[in-house]
């Protein structure tokens, strides 16, 4: 196998046989590791990795490990949410805000109150609250005789403190 370039976008260093043959290229070498490996265009650090893989797993070990986010980095694990819906069960004249900060002062772990609103929400423990809807009136309750006789009732009612002495 002749020492040419690859580029590190090259496709073919995806390809695990790919890899096996310059693992076996530097193991049979008398250069050294990073003169080969710069001669390819690969990372000491992504070579050390394949290299760490072929001696635990062998040739299977060279393909690209499966990938699989379990959860992203600002989700609660599922424990957690349960946890939650057991406390706001337990404790159901707190609001959201209140199991927030309980969780955090009793529970020793950060909780959003947005979260645990969410939370519940999803569950159904949280419903929209009821609604009193006030409709406007044909006219005022204390209509006024005069013009600008509001404006001057609120103007008098602020300004009355400043001219008593």
């Amino acid at each position: 196998m002749s020492l040419e370039k690859r580029h590190t976008h090259d496709p073919v260093r995806k390809d695990s046989g790919r890899r096996a043959e310059i693992i076996t290229l530097v193991e049979q070498s008398s250069l050294s590791v990073k003169a080969i490996l710069k001669e390819l265009g690969i990372n000491r650090s992504t070579f050390y990795q394949w290299y760490k893989r072929y001696l635990q797993n062998g040739y299977d070990g060279l393909a690209d490990p499966a990938y699989r986010r379990t959860s992203t980095w600002n989700q609660l694990p599922p424990a957690e949410k349960g946890r939650v819906v057991e406390l706001a069960l337990e404790k159901p004249d707190l609001s959201c805000r209140e199991l927030a900060c309980y969780i955090v002062d009793n529970e020793g772990w950060f909780v959003p109150e947005s979260t645990v609103y969410r939370i519940l929400k999803s569950r159904g423990l949280i419903t929209t609250p009821v609604y009193r809807l006030m409709e406007a009136a044909d006219q005022f309750y204390n209509p006024t005789t005069a013009p600008n006789q509001l404006w001057q009732t609120d103007f008098t009612a602020r300004a009355a403190p400043l001219f008593q002495n």
